[in-house]
């Protein structure tokens, strides 16, 4: 089938809409947790188990999915872990404590860790190098889109229906997506040409290259970030600022609006160094560099009495987070062919995942035995590490060549 290049921007925007449900599926418990903690009577060491479980299977799905919509193909794939994902949500609506809701948190991780690497292989699929930090950024400010729909939207809906009920209407929205998908979706004819005459690489070939053992632990210490954020903030201003339920969704939202700029500054700055003769590989680190830098204010954001100044220094610290994510969800197809990026990506995300499960039980710990400044503390810094190892241990941004890498790790 014959593609248009306008087409492209429709189908990221199906991405984008996806990863938007994606995250207001996720985010309705950060909202419906002070409900249900209180409800059921857990700590935030139980709370912080209950995150675990999500990122646990969120975590060996990664390595999982990637691969499964390599092998499926785009259109596929992606339809299979939406379904998933969707159902899952709409399980939650049957949580009787803290046990069914830790299951169903599972198999809500399960599913969603497709998005990424589905999403990933789109942009590779329709976009020019030049445009591949933009068009990430594009389908992953659907997350802070969902982020920001997820507070008003589900209060509102708990409040009028139940706590209950915002499951079901959340969950409902991913089956919609779906239908949408599968009459509209497509890979374009020059992808399916390039991709029949790209080398087939294995699990094998891709471990023995520095750059996927590089990648994978710089996302170690960059996403729990954002985890921490979208899991821990309704909390936090709950328990420290001491907000009801009505201004968590009147406030909540703002820091996830703020966050969508990043993701397209990200893939700005980028074209705007390119632009001026600058390398990709050095574009791609110093924008990588300059958000990381804006993720410590999080350091003073916990320390300041003023909430509004706390709010404003938390959202500039999460635009700092989608401005590096937008520039990482580029940089696998800088370096491989585009028949194994889901693949590479399923793969960095479990360096992700992992990051979020030991990061989440030391956040319950933490705020249990101490306050919320230790964490906030924690999290500002750790991107830091993310950017050294991608300075000093990623190498060069440019088409791998194969046998010359692994004859070098051989």
């Amino acid at each position: 089938m014959p593609s248009s290049p306008r087409l492209r921007w429709i189908m990221i925007a199906l991405v984008f809409v996806a990863t938007a449900i994606n995250y207001l599926d996720r985010q309705t418990l950060s909202v419906v947790a002070p409900v249900l903690i209180d409800l059921y009577h857990m700590s935030n060491q139980t709370y912080s188990h209950i995150i675990f479980a999500f990122m646990l299977a969120y975590t060996v799905m990664n390595g999982v999915s990637g691969p499964l919509i390599d092998r499926l193909g785009t259109r596929r794939g992606y339809a299979l872990v939406t379904a998933w994902w969707s159902a899952s949500a709409m399980f939650h609506a049957m949580t009787m404590g803290p046990w069914t809701l830790g299951l169903f948190r599972l198999l809500l991780g399960m599913g969603e860790a497709g998005n990424w690497p589905a999403g990933v292989k789109v942009v590779a699929e329709w976009f020019p190098v030049r445009e591949r930090a933009l068009a990430s950024g594009i389908f992953n400010s659907g997350s802070a889109i969902g982020a920001i729909l997820a507070p008003p939207l589900v209060v509102w809906v708990v409040l009028k229906f139940g706590w209950r009920a915002s499951f079901l209407v959340v969950g409902a929205s991913g089956f919609i997506w779906l239908a949408i998908w599968l009459l509209t979706y497509y890979t374009p004819d020059d992808a399916k040409k390039k991709e029949n005459v790209e080398q087939q690489l294995s699990v094998r070939d891709l471990f023995a290259t520095r750059f996927v053992w590089a990648f994978i632990t710089a996302k170690v210490f960059l996403d729990p970030v954002w985890y921490f954020y979208i899991f821990w903030f309704p909390a936090y201003l709950k328990k420290a600022r001491h907000f009801d339920l009505v201004s968590i969704g009147r406030y909540a939202w703002i820091p996830f609006l703020v966050a969508g700029i990043g993701n397209i500054l990200g893939g700005w700055v980028v074209a705007w160094l390119l632009r001026r003769g600058v390398s990709l590989s050095i574009s791609r680190k110093l924008s990588v560099t300059i958000f990381a830098c804006l993720m410590t204010l999080t350091i003073p954001a916990v320390l300041v009495q003023s909430v509004r100044l706390s709010i404003a220094l938390v959202s500039v610290a999460m635009l700092g987070y989608t401005g590096v994510l937008a520039n990482m969800l580029a940089i696998p197809a800088d370096v491989f062919p585009q028949n194994v990026l889901a693949s590479i990506w399923g793969y960095a995300s479990l360096g992700s995942g992992f990051g979020g499960m030991v990061f989440a039980l030391l956040t319950g710990w933490v705020v249990d035995r101490y306050s919320y400044v230790p964490a906030f503390v924690g999290f500002g810094l750790i991107p830091l590490i993310a950017v050294l190892i991608i300075w000093t241990l990623l190498g060069p941004l440019h088409p791998i060549r194969l046998s010359a890498e692994l004859q070098s790790t051989g």
